[in-house]
């Protein structure tokens, strides 16, 4: 299996984000995969007027996703569906129409919830862009971390070995997926 870079993109931008402790536990666990947080904080609102002249912020944001191999997103559920911060990354990321710096990557979902519902809506939502943006999405296995406060340690060390033992088989399947379909 050949080192990819994976691309993670944290939909929640808070202090003691529960999304990127998840996604800072996942990102060691597969050797084959360099992971790399891509911030989206910085982004200012998708304005088409702006991309004949895009922002510095914008040009950087699209180049460290086309640099990637395959993107990996981590994100809690604002109102059954994605936070606006990751909907407005994968604008900035989209455009100008046909120049998207997604198509063709290969990539995987993950949803977080500090309650039980485990982020179902916006998983699924989030799904039903990467379609339109020819981003192939591992189907299985599903992945849907409910909870998230009791997963981690008052630094943000995952402790629950049950959902250590998941992630791990869920990073294993996202290398497998991205060497199935990163040659397409």
């Amino acid at each position: 299996m050949a080192q990819r870079k994976v691309g993670v993109l944290v939909g929640s931008i808070r202090k003691g984000s529960y999304s990127r402790m998840l996604a800072n536990a996942m990102c060691g666990l597969h050797s084959d995969l360099q992971c790399r947080v891509i911030e989206i904080r910085q982004l200012q609102l998708y304005d088409q007027d702006l991309d004949e002249n895009p922002p510095q912020e914008w040009k950087a944001f699209r180049d460290a996703i086309r640099a990637c191999d395959a993107i990996l997103f981590v994100t809690p559920e604002y109102n059954r569906s994605v936070p606006g911060v990751l909907k407005n990354a994968i604008d900035v990321g989209s455009r100008p129409y046909g120049k998207s710096a997604w198509a063709g990557k290969p990539a995987a979902v993950v949803s977080t919830s500090m309650g039980a519902l485990a982020g179902f809506g916006a998983n699924h939502h989030l799904r039903q862009s990467l379609v339109f943006l020819d981003m192939p999405a591992m189907q299985q296995p599903e992945a849907y971390c409910g909870n998230t406060p009791q997963l981690f340690d008052a630094q943000g060390k995952l402790t629950a070995d049950d959902t250590r033992k998941f992630l791990q088989t869920f990073m294993d399947a996202f290398a497998t997926w991205i060497e199935k379909t990163a040659a397409r």
